[in-house]
This record gives structure tokens, C-alpha cells and sequence, in this order.
């Protein structure tokens, strides 16, 4: 089974990070991956954070941990068991990934629902808005 991390960064008007995959899920979602064999899923996603927007994350917060059977990766496993995270301390300019991501945006709660949301993103967030 797949361990899969994502997170919330928000700025300090409240605008969520987004980013737009270009990479299978497609859809607009927060910084998210999987996590290596040797890493805790906090590990992971600090580095996920880093590899996606060049932000460094020193601190976090456990929003939601669950076994999610319908999601679906690139490698074509289905079935992930997700560690989503907001961002409590975090520093650095945003820098898109230019292999995995389309665009970057900080968007505002209110736009969210209007994206094309990756479809696990729409589930996390639905829970979060």
C-alpha cells in the first residue's frame, strides 16, 4: 500500500498554495507525494513541499490521516493511506517544479471550489472548507 502525503500552506491573508499538476492526477491541489520507504510521512512531506514549490517547512500540524481505497496514482496503485498536513511554519519564495507543475497560484478559500480540483484534493478540501 501506497503512503501518500499532502499540504495546506497558507499565506498570511489566507490564501491556500495551489498548484496545477502536470502529472497524472491532473487538477489543481495542494503540494502532496508519496513517501519514500525510509521516511515518516513528516519527512516526506517536507520534502515534497520542497521538490514542488521550493518552500522549506519547519513546522506542521496532522489534519487528517486516512485509508482512502479510490485513489489513484501515476503508478497506477489504488488505494492510498493519506497523512494530510497544514503548514504551521514555513519559509522561502514559492518555485515552481517545472516537471510536475503546471502552475502555482495562492488563491483565495472563496475560488477553491471554482478550480478543477484533482480529485483528492477535492475530497480534503470539502472537508477543510
Amino acid at each position: 500500500m501506497h503512503i501518500s502525503v499532502g499540504i495546506i500552506i497558507k499565506d498570511d491573508s489566507g490564501k491556500i498554495l495551489m498548484i496545477d499538476r502536470k502529472v497524472y492526477p491532473y487538477g489543481w491541489g495542494c503540494p502532496a507525494g508519496h513517501a519514500d520507504k525510509e521516511e515518516t510521512p513528516e519527512m516526506a512531506i517536507k520534502r515534497e513541499a520542497k521538490e514542488e514549490v521550493g518552500l522549506k517547512i519547519k513546522d506542521v500540524k496532522l489534519l487528517y490521516e486516512e485509508y482512502i481505497p479510490w485513489n489513484e496514482c501515476v503508478k497506477g496503485e489504488r488505494g492510498h493511506y493519506w497523512y494530510v498536513y497544514t503548514a504551521l511554519d514555513w519559509k522561502g519564495k514559492e518555485i515552481r517544479n517545472k516537471r510536475e507543475v503546471k502552475d502555482l497560484q495562492w488563491i483565495p478559500l472563496h475560488q477553491i471550489k471554482n478550480l478543477n480540483l484533482e480529485p483528492i484534493w477535492k475530497y480534503w478540501l470539502e472537508k477543510f472548507l
